[in-house]
């Protein structure tokens, strides 16, 4: 890599421009900067499919203790407290993981088949009646919310303020390089709302994921409110946001490539084909930061013991290395195999079997109700995340069948 090169080559992960599409300046990373350093706002990042996917598995050298976010405010050895056990190494790691699947068990995922499906029609028949809607507004932003709620027990009048504060936690102003205010206020406030849930369920027990982690218990081991209240937190922001963005993401892709779409309209089976393909295209959660817990070694460069390191999935799965034709939107692809967007190792995302359902359940349900339909790139805004890709609004008009 020439020094001309090196000085052309800017990656700012807060640049409206790189929100808007990412792609081309990954692709110049993975060939001309594999380990790419910013220095101005403090990090290196990883981008090719191998460095991404090992980073994940090394666990030990490279530490999730001080969290996975590049903002500043989420930053340090509290990030825990929001976190949860994303932002811990074992032992504390395992002890916390483990505790927190007795209750958020596989079991009470699948049992949500059937309640989900109520949820998405919920919101989805009156959009699909009024022919033209956001579908960000109206579906994709509510359904991941309304689902985590239900698990969680939130009573249904509670929903849509806890949906609004759940919104404003990721929301992130142009120009503004760390957490804003309001997303402060947003997060004091759903701590309070459901640190007073626990206290609740404390008193009296109820049949719901907040109940079953009270009661969660290994060898005499039990969570503690603090551990209980950083999970729910954990699932609003990584279980929400990030499924919001994947439903959102589905439903661009699908319109810029109608004979995608068709596919699917055709053939209800390939839906969980079209969650994969653009859980590799355009994956939610695009940036996943670690910290240097030792010197590392990269393409001939040092990165210092201390030092954040974004891992870039959204540049990860478009590797040229492992995915045929990567910049093409394929959902009958046969090499889905090699998909990083939940990540790898002892992190991998707990959540991923429920972010899957719900994708697969609501966009199931949208193709068998639709026959084609266009998006409005007029009315389209982008969500500005320095880790989460998607849309704030997304307007489609839909061909009912």
């Amino acid at each position: 890599m020439t020094g001309v090169a090196a000085q052309a080559l800017t990656f700012d992960p807060y640049d409206y421009g790189f929100h808007e599409n990412p792609y081309p300046l990954y692709q110049r990373l993975r060939t001309e900067a594999p380990l790419y350093h910013n220095a101005e706002l403090g990090f290196w990042a990883l981008s090719r499919h191998a460095d991404v996917g090992a980073g994940f598995r090394d666990n030990v050298r490279l530490s999730s203790a001080n969290g996975v976010s590049l903002d500043p405010a989420a930053w340090g050895p509290h990030a825990h407290k929001t976190m949860s056990f994303l932002a811990l190494d074992d032992p504390r790691h395992l002890r916390l993981r483990q505790l927190v699947f007795k209750g958020f068990t596989p079991r009470r995922v699948a049992a949500m088949d059937t309640r989900i499906r109520e949820l998405t029609l919920q919101h989805l028949e009156p959009a699909l009646a009024a022919g033209s809607f956001d579908w960000t507004e109206q579906v994709a932003g509510k359904l991941p919310m309304d689902v985590i709620s239900e698990l969680m027990g939130v009573p249904e009048p509670d929903r849509a303020e806890i949906r609004r504060l759940a919104d404003l936690v990721v929301h992130r102003e142009d120009g503004v390089l760390d957490v804003p205010m309001a997303a402060v206020e947003a997060t004091f406030e759903l701590v309070g709302y459901y640190a007073e849930m626990i206290a609740q369920r404390r008193r009296a027990r109820t049949d719901d994921l907040t109940s079953a982690l009270l009661d969660a218990e290994a060898d005499g081991d039990r969570l503690t409110d603090e551990e209980i209240l950083g999970f729910m937190f954990l699932m609003v922001i990584a279980g929400n946001e990030t499924t919001t963005k994947l439903l959102g993401n589905a439903l661009y892709w699908g319109a810029r490539y109608p004979e995608q779409y068709a596919k699917v309209a055709a053939q209800a089976e390939l839906v969980p084909d079209w969650v994969e393909e653009t859980l590799r295209y355009d994956t939610s959660s695009q940036i996943l930061a670690r910290t240097a817990a030792t010197d590392l070694e990269f393409h001939g460069g040092t990165v210092p013991a201390g030092s954040k390191v974004l891992l870039l999935v959204g540049a990860a799965n478009r590797d040229e290395d492992v995915f045929a034709d990567p910049e093409i939107y394929d959902i009958e692809r046969p090499d889905k195999g090699g998909l990083l967007s939940f990540g790898r190792g002892v992190h991998f995302c707990l959540g991923a079997h429920l972010a899957r359902l719900e994708a697969t359940i609501a966009l199931r349900e949208f193709a068998d109700r639709v026959r084609a339909y266009e998006v409005d790139p007029a009315g389209i805004e982008r969500v500005h995340s320095t880790n989460v890709r998607g849309f704030a609004k997304l307007p489609v008009t839909v061909q009912v069948r």
